[in-house]
């Protein structure tokens, strides 16, 4: 009912209905550009780090890869990998060591007249 009613108020008013009213709220609502600034076409040969630097249209583009620690040496970010995953490593084993499931792969069963002690061999 909504829609012929829609339908009809358009018409009244000279709209073209759903298609008129599209055309109309795409520039408006959706016309504000690329989120990163205006999309520039190069026309030249581009520079051979360009790749490295992130330009996002603003007065300050980013380089990609950060460089905000340069103290920290390959060798002590070996060492905090090897000790990260040392540290998943012996988490692992002790799993492995604590499994009782491996271990014990079936429930134990209880049987009747104290575990058939006496039928067993077991003292009366």
């Amino acid at each position: 009912m909504a829609g012929r009613l829609s339908t009809a108020a358009s018409r009244l008013l000279g709209g073209g209905g759903v298609c008129r009213s599209v055309a109309f709220s795409l520039p408006t609502r959706s016309g504000m550009g690329l989120p990163v600034g205006k999309h520039i076409v190069p026309d030249k040969p581009l520079p051979e780090q360009d790749e490295l630097v992130w330009d996002n249209g603003t007065p300050f583009p980013e380089p990609c890869i950060d460089r905000l620690v340069p103290s920290i040496g390959k060798y002590e970010s070996l060492a905090w990998l090897c000790g990260g995953l040392g540290f998943f490593a012996a988490i692992g084993l002790l799993a492995v060591w604590n499994d009782k499931a491996s271990k014990i792969p079936f429930a134990p069963k209880v049987y009747p007249y104290d575990n058939l002690r006496v039928e067993l061999g077991g003292e009366p």
